[in-house]
Formats: structure tokens, sequence, C-alpha cells
């Protein structure tokens, strides 16, 4: 769940996983509301979100495995 929200929501996807700053820096870019909309400033900020939240569930995955 948390990947897709990475995908549509990039900047909430930071806030699930315990990163608010990465969140705001994800939002703030330095890019313009407008061209953040738009493909070409989606694209990264999604890549970035998804690449966040993918180690994030696999160190929960072996956090239950060992039982911690």
């Amino acid at each position: 769940m948390r990947l897709l929200i990475a995908l549509i929501f990039s900047w909430s996807a930071f806030f699930t996983i315990g990163r608010p700053i990465a969140g705001i820096l994800n939002v703030s870019k330095g890019a313009p509301t407008v061209s953040r909309l738009s493909l070409s400033g989606w694209r990264p900020a999604a890549i970035w979100a998804a690449c966040a939240v993918s180690p994030f569930h696999t160190g929960q995955k072996i956090r239950r495995a060992l039982g911690r």
C-alpha cells in the first residue's frame, strides 16, 4: 500500500515511514507547483519516494521474521 501511495502522493509516503523532513523536501523540491503537478515534476518525486519506501518494507519483514 505504501508503494502505491509513493507513486500517487509521493510526499505523503515519507510521512508514513517516519521521514517528515524528506516529505517536506519532496513537496518543495525547488520546482513551482505547476511543474510539480506536471509529469516532469511528478516522475522524479515518485521515483524518490518509491526508492525510500522499498527498504522500509524489507526492514520490517526482517524484524518480523526475527521476532522483534
